[in-house]
């Protein structure tokens, strides 16, 4: 193979072949004598002889890579979420128009519990990271209805809070928004907190899955002709 060669007096770059290397010679530029430099050891990287890991008797590696599945959109979750809301928003205005009576409560109820874990599973969809993974199957529905269940459970805590903390009388005829605030912040971080443990979601996005909860449900409370929150005059 040919040998490079840089002359030192005139600093010409060219190659001379093998068969002179260790000899001296003139340089074809300037005339001057040049010191071919010996061969080197040729380095050869060789391809590892077999992939790393467990092998069965024949030689064959029997561990395979975890493949990464990636989440894509999917316009049939994005149009069912869409259905879903619009339903719901069509079933509060009749419920809104219609005497209820002491059947409220348990329509207001029944509707939160409902939606807690299909608004889970319909922001997860959204919010997921996929780069970490994502919950298919029956792991995704259990993790659906324990988030969902505790995000409707939350609206009762808010209301025992706010009836025993202020007062029936008090939390009837309305609250001071300072009050109601102090009713919410706890609950919106309960909310993100589920939201982490459920779906492994950063603290951030878990408050984002449960405000896309927290704000359809009082959609649907100002829909029915009520007001927005529980205590508000």
């Amino acid at each position: 193979m040919p040998i490079p060669v840089t002359c030192s007096s005139c600093l010409t770059r060219f190659n001379v072949g093998d068969q002179h290397a260790g000899k001296t010679g003139p340089c074809p530029k300037c005339k001057k004598p040049i010191q071919i430099p010996e061969l080197g050891e040729e380095i050869v990287i060789h391809a590892p002889e077999s992939e790393p890991g467990a092998k069965n008797a024949a030689g064959k590696n029997i561990l395979k890579p975890i493949k990464r599945k990636e989440a894509k959109f999917s316009l049939n979750i994005t149009v069912a979420t869409v259905g879903l809301v619009l339903l719901s928003i069509a079933i509060a205005w009749l419920l809104g128009n219609s005497d209820l009576g002491d059947n409220q409560f348990w329509a207001l109820a029944g509707g939160a519990i409902l939606l807690g874990p299909l608004l889970a599973y319909a922001g997860y969809t959204f919010l997921r990271d996929d780069e970490l993974g994502i919950y298919e199957g029956s792991s995704v529905i259990i993790r659906s209805i324990s988030c969902g269940l505790v995000y409707a459970l939350l609206w009762g805590v808010y209301i025992y809070l706010g009836s025993n903390v202020f007062g029936d009388e008090s939390f009837a005829d309305g609250l001071e928004m300072v009050q109601i605030a102090g009713l919410c912040v706890p609950l919106l971080g309960i909310g993100a907190f589920a939201a982490l443990v459920s779906f492994d979601f950063d603290f951030i996005t878990g408050f984002f899955h449960f405000t896309l909860y927290f704000g359809v449900t009082i959609l649907l409370r100002f829909v029915m002709g009520l007001p927005f929150l529980p205590g508000m005059g």
